[in-house]
């Protein structure tokens, strides 16, 4: 159910700048990035390096994590839970050496699911240079300056599900959009940045917690940002349906079905839909199918828009990225795969060993991406399959990589490595 609040905001936000703060090539604001779809303007990072080789520095965790660490300047935050989950963090380090320069906690005794493979704090950070938001799951959202200080929280309630959360924010303008689910309680909502209060809520059909007997029902999706000729959408993969929401009010401009699995209950969405102005691309996890539509239409476009349909595929948990006329990914089985982006059409799909959680970065003529055994893999980001390279760091990860004026970042469940030249 889509409700608007706070109307007074859509004059405000008429004359307010629409797309995500601008960053250099040196910052990292987001979990995927300046443009949150894991390209980047960077072309001088590593191509080879080790446990031993090229890392310029590297600092001991507390506990296992998945989130993706942000940078902005000088400055690297990372979401860190310890406890047990009884204490969800947000960790501000230096980029020279990874040396604390702050660390904020949240302590939060109630009870919350997750699963052993998606520890507490799996959201990454996002920055506008000026503050820093993070969301822990049930335990809220909290808004900082560069400095540590508090600006605000939100309690937004519980949030269960047997798998946990996973969605990070999203800045949008003056906003704070974010996925908040998956669970009984599923919602879309978008907080002012500066106060944190309501702007626009968008309730989702929820499921069951997940509980063996139950339906497998939820996205972990993080939105994803579009910028059209004349207008912006915002981008989310929902069970069995991929919508395009106004970022400024949260209304449904145009939804897609296809999503599910063809006479299946369970519908299960990890990854963040991949866009250009003229293809957008959403993908179900847990073997479900793959589909393409063109942006910009009206209300139910499934049969007017739908470009192709791909009913069953394998687990996907990393989100892929668009390069050129091809789409790139890696899947959670460890394959390595490409696809014509306006057919479907598959090129080559490739085993290339142990499979992934961590989504793709393109820079430059390469792709990067580390698997579950921390092993980045770098390919050529063509249409024809090649590993350039293979960098081992043997340490368990669920993360994706950051990357910083040259340096990559690489959060595993014992270090945060930066490698470098």
């Amino acid at each position: 159910m889509f409700r608007p609040l706070y109307p007074r905001y859509g004059v405000l936000l008429a004359v307010l700048a629409t797309l995500p703060v601008p960053a250099h090539a040196d910052n990292w604001p987001a979990w995927r990035g300046p443009e949150g779809n894991g390209r980047c303007a960077e072309t001088n990072l590593p191509l080879k390096w080790s446990a031993t080789e090229n890392v310029r520095w590297k600092i001991k965790l507390p506990a296992p994590g998945n989130s993706t660490p942000i940078v902005w300047g000088e400055r690297i935050f990372l979401t860190q839970a310890t406890d047990k989950g009884q204490k969800r963090g947000l960790l501000c380090l230096s980029r020279k050496d990874g040396s604390t320069l702050w660390h904020k906690v949240v302590e939060y005794s109630d009870k919350e699911l997750t699963h052993e493979t998606n520890p507490f704090c799996s959201a990454s950070p996002a920055t506008d240079g000026e503050r820093v938001v993070v969301s822990h799951g049930s335990a809220g959202v909290f808004c900082y300056d560069l400095d540590g200080k508090e600006l605000w929280h939100r309690d937004l309630g519980k949030c269960e599900h047997i798998w946990g959360n996973a969605a990070s924010p999203v800045l949008y303008g003056e906003l704070v959009i974010l996925n908040f689910g998956p669970g009984p309680r599923t919602f879309l909502i978008a907080m002012d940045r500066k106060t944190g209060e309501d702007v626009w809520r968008v309730d989702e059909p929820g499921g069951k917690v997940g509980k063996e007997g139950e339906t497998w029902l939820g996205s972990w999706s993080t939105p994803t940002l579009l910028k059209l000729r004349d207008h912006d959408e915002l981008l989310m993969s929902w069970p069995g349906v991929v919508k395009a929401h106004a970022p400024k009010t949260g209304a449904v401009l145009w939804s897609c079905k296809g999503l599910a699995k063809d006479g299946a209950s369970d519908r299960l969405v990890y990854t963040s839909p991949l866009a250009t102005p003229e293809v957008v691309v959403a993908m179900a996890g847990y073997g479900g199918p793959a589909l393409a539509v063109k942006p910009g239409g009206n209300g139910d476009v499934t049969e007017t828009h739908r470009l192709w349909r791909e009913p069953k595929a394998p687990q996907r948990i990393g989100s892929g990225v668009i390069v050129g006329d091809h789409v790139y990914m890696l899947n959670e089985p460890g394959t390595a795969e490409c696809l014509e982006l306006k057919t479907g059409k598959s090129v080559f799909n490739e085993r290339v060993g142990p499979g992934a959680w961590g989504s793709l970065v393109h820079a430059g003529d390469r792709l990067y991406v580390t698997n579950v055994e921390g092993e980045t893999l770098v390919l050529a980001a063509k249409p024809r399959f090649e590993v350039v390279s293979r960098n081992p760091l043997k340490e368990r990860t669920r993360a994706s990589i950051a990357v910083a004026d040259g340096n990559i970042f690489i959060r595993t469940y014992e270090h945060l490595w930066c490698i470098g030249k």
